[in-house]
């Protein structure tokens, strides 16, 4: 069973491992669909993989766009430095990357983007025969969908689990060519889904889905045979990654236990709502979408402010941690810590100091490091945040 997180840069990486991720999936700064993410540059990818072989896990290199004959020239001495740097998968939608790859002898695995839209038995055979050891299911496949590919096929099957949805077919949708010129499928998309639409003089109308959430599907996927468990946001911050890789790391870890209560869950689905600022819901997976799991009338997507602080140091002795403060906090708020290796607890403030340990009320810089005194032990890379739901007993 993988936990498979998005990163969008090189210092992502340690942060989605620490957290609990088993893989990660990025993009180099080539044949990527992610365009406005900065991206990786070999280095970074050859860096990304020394990272993720020292902790026996993996590192999946999206090479997912739509190819046009201009992007062929460097395509196979590109694949055969990823092969060389060691990655373990690339993500492909194109036959003939698929194709490219089989002919090279390339050791990495093919895994089939979601671009394809794969969800059926017949399309996962065609690309099984070229070579291909998993599929990226398209976000629309249902319980029946996963079920019926599984049993015919016996492939790998990757399933989005959270985040972002596509109006359109995921690989399909031509609306941000059209409206703006920037290819969805080339990496381009401007998310035209979202935009406010004018209807009798109000812009009041959207045609943009909620975010995907399976919380209440997790052990019936397990159930099913999936194998990895796929988190969107290549372009998120460290806190996204961070919450969403540790509430579902905990998530299947409870499943697989048995320990898993409804009171927990409900607590889950919360945190994951709060840290994207959008509703979620399942989707296509129990049944077709209809107005509940759609925005027409308009949302709101204010960006929160809960992260407050990463920690770098704790002192033992004095309780006392070392922070890097995100957001702005003071004496009297009352917080949250967590971390991988942390129960989530809160507090409140009472003590707070500069960077020369001087008394200060208010930690009001971007960035900027304080000390506070802890009521319980913290670890390196833990993350404070804003009292956001009161915590299970």
């Amino acid at each position: 069973m993988e936990l498979l997180a998005p990163v969008g840069r090189i210092e992502n990486v340690r942060f989605a491992f620490f957290y609990g991720a088993d893989a990660i999936y990025l993009g180099g700064r080539d044949f990527s669909l992610r365009a406005n993410a900065k991206n990786f540059s070999l280095d970074e990818i050859k860096e990304a993989v020394t990272i993720a072989h020292g902790l026996g896990k993996k590192v999946y290199v999206a090479v997912n766009i739509v190819f046009h004959d201009e992007d062929f020239p460097n395509l196979e001495d590109y694949l055969k430095i990823l092969d060389s740097i060691g990655v373990d998968a690339i993500i492909a939608s194109d036959i003939t990357v698929v194709s490219l790859v089989k002919a090279l002898n390339l050791k990495f695995e093919v895994h089939l983007s979601t671009q394809a839209s794969v969800l059926n038995s017949d399309a996962a055979r065609f690309w099984q025969n070229l070579g291909v050891k998993r599929i990226v299911l398209a976000r629309e496949a249902s319980r029946e969908d996963i079920k019926q590919i599984k049993d015919d096929t016996g492939l790998d099957l990757e399933v989005f689990i959270h985040g972002a949805m596509c109006t359109s077919f995921s690989g399909k949708c031509v609306l941000s060519n059209y409206m703006t010129n920037r290819d969805a499928n080339r990496g381009g998309c401007a998310q035209i889904c979202r935009w406010n639409f004018e209807i009798n003089e109000k812009p009041d109308l959207t045609i943009t889905p909620k975010d995907l959430n399976m919380v209440p599907f997790i052990e019936d996927m397990i159930n099913l045979g999936v194998t990895s468990f796929k988190i969107e946001g290549r372009m998120r911050s460290i806190y996204y990654i961070a919450t969403v890789i540790l509430v579902y790391r905990r998530l299947i870890d409870k499943i697989k236990a048995k320990t898993l209560t409804e009171k927990e869950a409900t607590y889950y689905l919360n945190i994951l709502n709060r840290c994207a600022n959008r509703d979620s819901t399942p989707q296509f997976y129990d049944k077709l979408p209809g107005v509940n799991e759609q925005y027409f009338a308009g949302r709101d997507e204010v960006s929160n402010k809960d992260f407050l602080g990463l920690v770098l140091e704790y002192d033992e002795k004095t309780n006392l941690i070392k922070m890097e403060q995100r957001n702005y906090f003071k004496v009297g708020d009352v917080v949250q810590f967590f971390g991988p290796n942390t129960e989530t607890f809160e507090m409140t403030v009472t003590e707070l100091y500069d960077e020369e340990k001087r008394p200060i009320t208010v930690a009001r810089h971007p960035q900027m490091i304080v000390y506070m005194r802890v009521i319980r032990k913290v670890n390196y890379l833990d993350m404070m945040r804003v009292k956001i739901f009161d915590l299970i007993k």
